[in-house]
């Protein structure tokens, strides 16, 4: 079980994302023909047949804009997977998305102007949402830590966001 929310992009980003996305591209949708592509809507791996697009997000910049941060130079954008059309978000679930033993994270650290207050390298113990707990647990005793983005070391891609209980 996860002590903390992973929070997938919201709804009315994503009916953004699927006309233009935070590039100014227009969304192109395709149909997957393998899967396992981490899809940012719904917090699951895609399935072969689903039609899916890839799209650049600025994951700061919008929480920026619902707080009225200002997060200057750290306002990133990066290709995710979403869904091409609506899948009703996330399936409720104990477990943090996209966790397999051995996985490489990046978790940073965001205070409340927008800016990076730290980060931290996480390689997903036998049971990842322990680690993912401890780490968590270990950004917000820093009072200053309002929210932490998970990011795949690989590619660097974001995975979810985490904001402060």
């Amino acid at each position: 079980m996860t002590t903390y929310s992973a929070r997938p992009i919201a709804p009315s980003a994503l009916a953004r994302l699927r006309v233009t996305d935070d590039a100014g591209r227009a969304c192109v949708p395709y149909t997957a023909t393998d899967g396992g592509h981490p899809l940012r809507c719904c917090l699951r791996l895609s399935e072969p047949g689903e039609r899916i697009a890839l799209v650049s997000y600025a994951p700061l910049r919008r929480w920026a804009a619902e707080t009225g941060a200002e997060p200057g130079a750290y306002d990133e954008q990066g290709p995710v997977f979403v869904h091409a059309e609506d899948c009703g978000g996330p399936a409720s679930s104990e477990e943090y998305p996209f966790s397999r033993t051995g996985a490489l994270r990046t978790l940073r650290r965001y205070d409340a102007a927008g800016r990076i207050v730290g980060g931290r390298l996480l390689e997903l113990p036998g049971a990842p949402a322990e680690g993912f707990d401890r780490a968590f647990a270990e950004a917000f005793a820093d009072p200053a830590v309002a929210l932490v983005h998970v990011r795949a070391v690989e590619y660097g891609c974001f995975q979810f966001e985490v904001r402060r209980p």
